[in-house]
Parts: C-alpha cells; structure tokens; sequence
C-alpha cells in the first residue's frame, strides 16, 4: 500500500478568537506567521474553520507551497456553514461539516489533532484549552499583545492543576521558537495512549 500523503505530519490545532477586537493590531500578522510555521515544521494546520485568528493562520499556512489546512466546521453542511454561521471557506483544503454546533465541533477539533497552540481568544478558545488541557494532550501557549496567555497561566495556577502537565505545555511569543518547542513535546509523547475515564 502506498504512504499516506499526510504520513510524517504533524497535526497542529490553532485555537484563537473569531472575533478579533480585543487582540490588537499585530493579531492578524501574529497568526500568519503562526500559520507559516506550522507549514515549516511539516505540519497540518487544523481549525475551527471559522473567521478571525485561525482564519489568518490558515490563510499564512497556504502562503507556504505545499501548506495543507483542515477546517472543523459547526455547521452540518456548506450551505449552513456559509449562510447561517456566516463562516469563510477559503484558504482551507478540506471542510468537515460536523453539524455538532461549536462546543461539539470543539471537542473533535482538539481530538483530531496531536497538539493545540492557543492564541488570541475567548471563551470557545478556553474550551478547547480546557478540552486538550483534560485529554493531556501537548499544549503550545502563544504570548502576544493580548490578555488570553495570561489567563490561561492564572487559570492553572489557581486551579492547582499546573504541576501536571509541566512537561506538555510550551510557552512563546515567537512562532518558530514556540514550534520547535511543541514538535519536541509532541516527538516526546507521541507513543502514549491517554484514556480519558
């Protein structure tokens, strides 16, 4: 049987506001550049297939020449993605349509990946933090000139749930330096099998 296309890759959920108001100004080329580097370090970029943060991340990912994007869509079809979500279809390879609303979409968006990066965000992007924080799944926390880094970090700590998963969650404001980080954490545990009970 031939190789995958997608063998090798690493699946990389970006996770950040659709609605970008409160990240500041550099948000948008912030979440490029992210896009970018996911591409670089043979990655996959997943999404929510939404607008805002991922969406400029994954419009920096098919900046790349070979860059692939994946979009997890709310919505059950294209139509419904489009006219009632109001949700973009470009810049992405393939849309899956999993007509589970947003807390469900959220869920099989950080399933279906090997490691979320947390940008600029609101509460979905909480959720799926919370989400892949529960599953231990490696974690990428992008710093940048918004609150949501912060919040995760005091979220941790005031839960007193920090301690484990130190060895899983990576910290940066830089892209490149946050994706050697995560593609290390990833190579690291990659052959665990986590059951969440």
């Amino acid at each position: 049987m031939p190789p995958s296309f997608y063998d090798g890759k690493y699946k990389i959920c970006v996770s950040g506001a659709a609605e970008t108001v409160n990240c500041g100004e550099e948000a948008f080329s912030i979440a490029e550049e992210l896009g970018r580097e996911i591409i670089r370090h043979n990655g996959i970029l997943i999404d929510g297939a939404t607008t805002g943060f991922p969406y400029w991340s994954a419009k920096g990912a098919k900046s790349i020449k070979g860059g692939i994007v994946v979009g997890l869509s709310p919505a059950m079809s294209e139509k419904e993605h489009v006219e009632i979500y109001k949700l973009p279809v470009d810049y992405h390879d393939l849309i899956v349509y999993t007509g589970f609303n947003y807390s469900g979409r959220n869920l099989l968006l950080t399933r279906a990946s090997d490691a979320v990066i947390v940008g600029c965000g609101r509460m979905g992007t909480l959720n799926e933090f919370t989400i892949a924080f529960e599953d231990k799944k490696p974690i990428g926390i992008l710093r940048g000139p918004w609150e949501t880094d912060e919040v995760l970090l005091n979220m941790m700590e005031k839960s007193h749930r920090a301690e484990e998963m130190k060895d899983k969650i990576v910290i940066s404001e830089n892209p490149k330096e946050l994706l050697d980080k995560l593609i290390k954490v990833i190579d690291a545990h990659k052959n665990e099998i986590i059951r969440v009970l």
